[in-house]
C-alpha cells in the first residue's frame, strides 16, 4: 500500500497563486473515432505537450476549447485554430472531458480544485503530466468527492513524438471512465496501457524515466571513458547505435549528440524535477536508489555548471569536465 499525506481540500487552494501552465501531426486514423464519440474537451496546459495534444483532438472532430495562462502559449493556440477560453473556471464548466498537461504538482492541485469547484456536471478529468504519487492521490481523492472521475494518463515521449502522434499512453484510474476517454488517448499514438484503477500510471512513469535518465549518466561515463582513450567521437556514436545496446532512445539520442548539439527536447532542470519525484517515490515505497541518486548529483552538477537549460543529456559535459575533457560554452 502506497501512504500518502492528505492535502487541505481543493476550495482552500481555489485562491492560489497561477501556476506556469506549459509542460513541453495528424492524429492516427481509428476505427473508434465516429460521430457517436464526439466530445466538449477542454485542454489545460498548451505548451510543447498539450498544444499538439489539442491539436490531434480538434482535427479528430471533437469541440475543443484551450487554457493557459501563458499569453505566448494563448497566441500559439490562436494560430493553429483553436478556441481560447479566457480563465480557467469557464474553461471547465461545460466540459465532459478536462485533460490537463502540466509542469509540477502544484499546478495539478490547482488545477484539480477548479475542476471540482467549476465543473457544471460531473466531467471526466484526464491529466497527462509528470507528477508525484502524493500529489495524484489528492487530487484523485477530491474529485471522488464530486463524483468525477480522475483518469491518470501519463505519457511517454517529447514534443516531437507528441506532434507526431507517436506518444505511449500510460493510463490507471476508474477502468469505466478511461474506456469512455480511450478514443481520444488513441489519438496520441500507437499504443495505450491500463495499469490499473489507482495511481499506476503515475508510477510506471517514473520507472520509465528513471531508465531515461540512468541512461544518461551510463552515456556520460561511457563516452567520456571513450573520448579519454582517444576513441572518434562521433565514430563511437556510430558503433554504439550498432551494438547490442543500440536502445531506440540511445539512436534517437545520437542523432543530435554525434554533433555534440544539445538543443533541449527535455532540459536538464525538468529531468532534475523528474528524478525527484523518482526519488520521493523510492523513499516512500522504501526502496533503495543508489543509481539514481547518483544521476540526480550529476544532474545537479550540470545545473551549478551553467547547462540547466541545455537537454539533460548534458550530463556527459559533466563528466567530461571531470575526466579533464575541454568541453564548449553552452
Amino acid at each position: 500500500m502506497i501512504v500518502v499525506n492528505r492535502c487541505s481540500h481543493p476550495k482552500d487552494v481555489i485562491g492560489a497563486t497561477t501556476f506556469p501552465v506549459s509542460s513541453q501531426d495528424d492524429p492516427l486514423e481509428t476505427e473508434t473515432q465516429s460521430e457517436d464519440l464526439d466530445m466538449q474537451v477542454t485542454v489545460i496546459g498548451i505548451g510543447k505537450m498539450g498544444l499538439p495534444m489539442a491539436r490531434h483532438i480538434a482535427t479528430a472532430g471533437h469541440a475543443v476549447v484551450v487554457y493557459d495562462n501563458s499569453a505566448v502559449a494563448r497566441e500559439s493556440a490562436h494560430a493553429a485554430g483553436l478556441q481560447v477560453v479566457a480563465d480557467l473556471a469557464s474553461a471547465v464548466k461545460q466540459a465532459d472531458v478536462v485533460l490537463s498537461s502540466l509542469p509540477h504538482d502544484d499546478a495539478l492541485l490547482e488545477v484539480g480544485a477548479q475542476v471540482v469547484a467549476n465543473a457544471s456536471a460531473q466531467p471526466i478529468y484526464v491529466d497527462t503530466s509528470t507528477v508525484s504519487m502524493r500529489a495524484s492521490a489528492t487530487c484523485a481523492e477530491w474529485c471522488s468527492s464530486r463524483g468525477i472521475a480522475h483518469v491518470r494518463a501519463t505519457v511517454s515521449g517529447n514534443n516531437k513524438m507528441a506532434e507526431q502522434a507517436q506518444l505511449t499512453v500510460l493510463g490507471s484510474g476508474p477502468k469505466a471512465a478511461y474506456e469512455q476517454v480511450l478514443p481520444l488517448l488513441q489519438l496520441f499514438g500507437p499504443s495505450q496501457f491500463y495499469l490499473g484503477e489507482g495511481d499506476q500510471a503515475r508510477l510506471m512513469k517514473l520507472v520509465i524515466n528513471l531508465m531515461i535518465a540512468s541512461t544518461s549518466g551510463m552515456l556520460a561515463e561511457a563516452l567520456t571513458l571513450g573520448e579519454k582513450g582517444g576513441l572518434d567521437w562521433q565514430q563511437m556514436w556510430d558503433v554504439i547505435g550498432a551494438s547490442a545496446v543500440g536502445a531506440p532512445i540511445v539512436r534517437a539520442k545520437a542523432v543530435q549528440l554525434r554533433e555534440r548539439d544539445y538543443t533541449p527536447t527535455f532540459t536538464v532542470d525538468q529531468m532534475r524535477k523528474d528524478v525527484g519525484l523518482i526519488l520521493e517515490a523510492g523513499s516512500q515505497l522504501n526502496v533503495p536508489m543508489t543509481l539514481t541518486g547518483h544521476v540526480d548529483q550529476m544532474l545537479h552538477e550540470a545545473s551549478a555548471q551553467g547547462d540547466a537549460n541545455l537537454d539533460y543529456a548534458a550530463v556527459i559535459r559533466v563528466a567530461a569536465r571531470a575526466a579533464g575533457i575541454e568541453v564548449s560554452p553552452s
